[in-house]
């Protein structure tokens, strides 16, 4: 028997909140159902079939590099299916399951009806880039990296500002006044130049750029948290646990962290929306990505390569502007369901403000 623990009154009223924000509310949906179906890109767009049969033998090449050998062809290279001679092969003994799109974010097609970049076509539903490949493709591995990146930036970020914000809040004094001076001056460098400069010193890939713009990315939550811990470490039930010789840890970690993360949850769509806004920057100067990756960004410095395809500008540019708008109507959506104006005429009455049963 599933368990589904149960959700505490305010908690209710805020989620009530959120799903009356329907501008917020479809969002939510709408964003979750494209971030769901990038996840299986490679059922959606993959130059390899999703199944073959051949000479009554069953063959999973999205799952298994078959050698071109197993198809009759003479090269124990990895099999070609766009090639005729291997399509030829199967289809004269067998059948070829393919994905919606036929083509990978990284196919190069060979068989292009106009020099690339080539306009949207039947074969190519929303064209191809000025390297002949399939930029609806691109576009899905695009969205799905865009998104997970921004999601690991946002998460490390948040363990970081929490860490820091909260440290500095509840120990105040001296604790308070470095660590305040430490971000200020770390807040105060160029970080966009800061960024380019190491990305351009180490050979780029997907992790050290995490970790670069991690170095920068949690500066931002650090006053949010500060200004929680600073108010909840005076509140009457955290001075009875500190009376009662709790550790420092313990108090922080559940009695005051539970009233700054209300005022956190807020700030992390934008935080996300900025992960994936300064990924998109980075890539478009060429300081992000390694370079063949599915990036939005390199979509975009394409398009402005390119003027004579305006359907690579208008992709980039209708793509990003669908996934910010839908997750800053989101994170509007959020902030107004963690109101206490909003959750309290909700509710039909008010709750003390110094009161624990407020706080969380």
């Amino acid at each position: 028997m599933l368990i589904v623990p149960s959700l505490s009154p305010i908690t209710r009223r805020r989620l009530a909140v959120f799903r009356h924000q329907r501008r917020a509310w479809w969002s939510l949906w709408a964003f979750g159902l494209l971030f769901v179906l990038s996840l299986g890109a490679e059922l959606i767009a993959n130059d390899k079939p999703l199944l073959v049969q051949y000479q009554q033998q069953w063959y999973f090449p999205m799952l298994v590099d078959y050698p071109d050998t197993v198809f009759d062809g003479f090269l124990p290279t990895a099999a070609d299916y766009h090639d005729d001679f291997t399509r030829n092969a199967i289809e004269s003994d067998g059948w070829m399951l393919w994905a919606p799109i036929p083509f990978s974010y990284d196919t190069l097609d060979e068989y292009l009806d106009h020099p690339a970049p080539s306009p949207p076509d039947g074969r190519h539903w929303l064209g191809t880039d000025d390297q002949g490949r399939d930029v609806l493709a691109r576009v899905i591995y695009g969205f799905r990296l865009s998104v997970i990146f921004a999601l690991v930036l946002t998460a490390g970020s948040l363990v970081l500002g929490v860490l820091a914000g909260g440290v500095q809040g509840y120990f105040g004094g001296k604790v308070d006044l470095i660590g305040q001076r430490l971000t200020e001056i770390w807040s105060g460098l160029p970080v966009l130049f800061l960024l380019i400069i190491l990305a351009s010193l180490v050979e780029p890939n997907l992790w050290w750029l995490l970790g670069i713009m991690l170095l920068f990315s949690w500066l931002g939550l650090v006053d949010i948290v500060r200004a929680e811990f600073l108010r909840a470490r005076n509140l009457e039930y955290v001075r009875a646990a500190k009376a009662m010789g709790l550790p420092s840890h313990l108090i922080m970690w559940r009695h005051v962290l539970p009233n700054a993360m209300v005022a956190t949850l807020t700030f992390i769509p934008f935080l996300f929306t900025g992960a994936i806004t300064t990924l998109t920057a980075l890539d478009f100067l060429g300081f992000g990505l390694p370079p063949g990756s599915p990036s939005l960004g390199e979509l975009v410095a394409q398009g402005k390569n390119n003027l004579q395809a305006p359907w690579l500008g208008i992709t980039a540019f209708m793509t990003l502007a669908v996934m910010l708008s839908l997750l800053v109507f989101i994170g509007e959506g959020i902030r107004d369901a963690f109101d206490p104006r909003h959750v309290q005429s909700a509710s039909g009455n008010t709750t003390p403000q110094g009161s624990p049963a407020h706080e969380q």
